[in-house]
């Protein structure tokens, strides 16, 4: 009997972990390959984020961090494991947070970043405090990884794709005092607009970007990433509804086009410098494994 109870708890043990990762104790020093539930942002303690990293060999002091942010599979670990085998020769620490269906459900919560109650329909009754949106969550988790890394980095990166990149390029507009340096948004299904006559989530208008100066993010370093085959009207989870294929168009590779260059007139209409970029990927489709190479490149191909 007494076999029987060690035996099935090792294998509880070992049902709860994940199977690629070591599990970092809260505040111990981060090194190599591992995860850590982090819940050191107040507001939002009782939703806890699973933070997959990576921390190559080196002068770690001296790295650049950079914030992976997956889509809507919520698979953080697998993001991560992406950008570990690209990123390995660039030197860059790799934080993929994950956002579970339990505590951040839904593209309201994630995509969204829980500006709103619900995105969808947003009102000022449904306005959510600023320390409730997701996006507040990035800041303090920079701080953490730099803590428990030594990190000495002023700034950090994203990558976002697919749903991360709704929450990237919504987090470039939302957040313009972050210390984000680059932001690649990469494939994003459907965007928002910085166009005040245009209703949120599809403008800003009747959202807190209405209230920001465009110069605040126009000016940012923010990349638009698409595959040039990343162009299937059907792809699973694109929305559709008519005023939005009418407006930004049928596929990811579409839209991100007009996203651009909408933002370009908007920016030159209103005089504000224009800083964003798109990178169009040659012969990669709906898959972030296609697309890393070449955003690693653009994040520190000149290191």
């Amino acid at each position: 009997m007494r076999n029987f109870l060690i035996t099935l708890l090792i294998f509880i043990l070992m049902c709860s972990c994940d199977n690629n990762d070591v599990s970092s104790p809260d505040n111990e020093v981060l090194s190599g390959t591992g995860s850590f539930s982090y819940s050191g942002y107040a507001p939002l303690r009782e939703s806890p984020v699973r933070v997959y990293y990576f921390i190559p060999d080196g002068d770690v002091t001296q790295m650049p961090v950079l914030f992976v942010l997956h889509g809507a599979s919520r698979n953080g670990a697998d993001y991560r494991d992406a950008w570990t085998a690209t990123t390995k020769a660039y030197k860059a620490i790799i934080v993929a947070p994950e956002f579970s269906d339990n505590f951040y459900p839904g593209g309201s919560s994630y995509n969204l970043g829980n500006v709103f109650i619900n995105g969808n329909r947003p009102s000022a009754s449904t306005l959510n405090p600023r320390d409730q949106w997701t996006f507040s969550i990035l800041e303090p988790l920079f701080d953490e990884i730099k803590l428990r890394t030594g990190n000495r980095a002023d700034t950090y990166d994203i990558y976002g794709h697919s749903a991360g990149a709704q929450f990237a390029h919504r987090f470039v507009m939302f957040e313009p005092e972050a210390r984000a340096a680059r932001v690649i948004a990469a494939s994003s299904g459907w965007y928002t607009v910085p166009d005040r006559e245009v209703h949120f989530p599809y403008g800003i208008a009747e959202s807190p970007v209405s209230l920001i100066s465009p110069h605040d993010y126009f000016s940012r370093a923010l990349i638009l990433q698409i595959g040039e085959n990343d162009n299937n009207p059907d792809s699973a989870g694109l929305r559709h509804h008519t005023e939005l294929d009418a407006q930004q168009g049928t596929n990811r590779y579409e839209r991100a086009l007009y996203f651009f260059r909408i933002s370009d007139r908007i920016a030159t209409g209103l005089g504000s410098p224009f800083a964003w970029k798109l990178d169009i990927v040659p012969g990669a489709g709906h898959d972030f494994r296609q697309a890393i190479p070449s955003a690693a490149r653009i994040l520190y191909g000149d290191r």
